[in-house]
Order: C-alpha cells, then structure tokens, then sequence
C-alpha cells in the first residue's frame, strides 16, 4: 500500500536531549508537501547525523595514558637493588605509578623501613616536580623546607622520573648509599635496564 499523504510541518525527537519537549523535538516547517517516504529518508539522515554528535562528543571526554606495568616496575626495582648491591650499598627501592602510588616496594637485607620511607618520598618528590628530586632540590633551593612538609615528600637527591615519549609513567626513588647522588645513579641503573622498551613504547 503506498502512502502519499503530504505534511505542512513535521517534527523529529532526537536522542540525548532528555525530557525536556522543546530540547527533543527538531520542527522541520520545510517539510510541507513532502510525502511519508521523504520523511522517514529525512528523519533517518537527522538521526544518523545526531548519533555521530553523541559519538563524537564521547569520544571527546576520554583520555588516553600510557601506563607503567608491574613487571617493569619490578625488574627497575630489582635491577637498582643489584646496582647497589655491586658498590656495596644496601638500600630500599620505590617504584611508583604516575600518581604516586607505591608498585614495587623493595628492601635489601640490610636496609630499614626508614630508608624505605625516604625512597617513597623522594619518588613522591619526582612525581610533584616531572623532574629528578635532585633537580627539583637545586631548583627550588629557596622553598625546599616547605616542599618536605607536604606529606610524604622528600626533596632528597635519590629520584629520578621514568618516562616513554616524553610522558611520566611513574618514579623511582632509592635510599640506603652514603650519599644521594650514588642513590640516584641505582635509580638509573634500574632504568637503563627497561630503557629500550620505554623507547619503543606504543
């Protein structure tokens, strides 16, 4: 059976404009003396059209981030832990994801739960700043005490960012060597260790 009424207005609901009448209703006065098949044809490009917009504004509010996987987080971890091992350090090692919450939390024989602290606030410190705690220290030399308030954070050399693409994956932070600088050269030992698969990172 074929339809040929014709319509002097004609009107379309859309999706995504809640219950609001005047919001989801689209008036079409151009519709006059069109037929039931035009109409629907129409109706049917509207609606394509208003599903791309929600799509596209979905899209829109999601994120991508590249993240720091445990086993990486570990073999960092371990591979510091051996750096110092060799120099003779025992130390603690803190692995950190990009907000700051511990991964991998490791502690040589020897080492004490304060240097563990010490390390998770110097990869706190890295994760603030986007940078090296020892960068950070000569940095902001002139507010270092206010920075060690904040909680958790120390601004001690000892940390240092792990990153792929120029994008923060997390931080490592060591504490136990006679010094910070040979704390940070285990943090980076631990790092050239996973450094090419940083490299490549999709």
């Amino acid at each position: 059976m074929k339809h040929s009424e014709t319509f002097d207005v004609c009107a379309v609901r859309h999706p995504g404009a809640g219950r609001d009448p005047e919001r989801s209703t689209t008036w079409i006065p151009a519709c006059a003396g069109m037929t039931n098949q035009t109409i629907l044809s129409l109706c049917s490009m509207l609606l394509a059209g208003f599903m791309v917009l929600a799509s596209g504004n979905a899209a829109a509010e999601l994120i991508t981030i590249r993240l720091l996987s445990l086993d990486m987080a570990r073999d960092i971890a371990s591979s510091a832990i051996e750096s110092c091992r060799k120099d003779g350090y025992q130390v603690s090692v803190v692995v950190t994801d990009r907000s700051g919450e511990a991964l991998v939390v490791m502690r040589d024989v020897y080492s004490n739960r304060y240097f563990t602290q010490l390390a998770q606030g110097k990869a706190n410190a890295v994760i603030m700043a986007n940078t090296s705690s020892a960068e950070l220290r000569r940095n902001r030399a002139d507010m270092v005490n206010e920075l060690n308030l904040l909680d958790g954070v120390m601004v001690l050399a000892g940390g240092l960012p792990v990153q792929a693409a120029g994008s923060l994956l997390g931080a490592v932070g060591v504490s136990g060597a006679p010094g910070g600088d040979l704390d940070e050269a285990c943090a980076r030992a631990g790092i050239e260790v996973v450094q090419e698969d940083l490299e490549f990172a999709d």
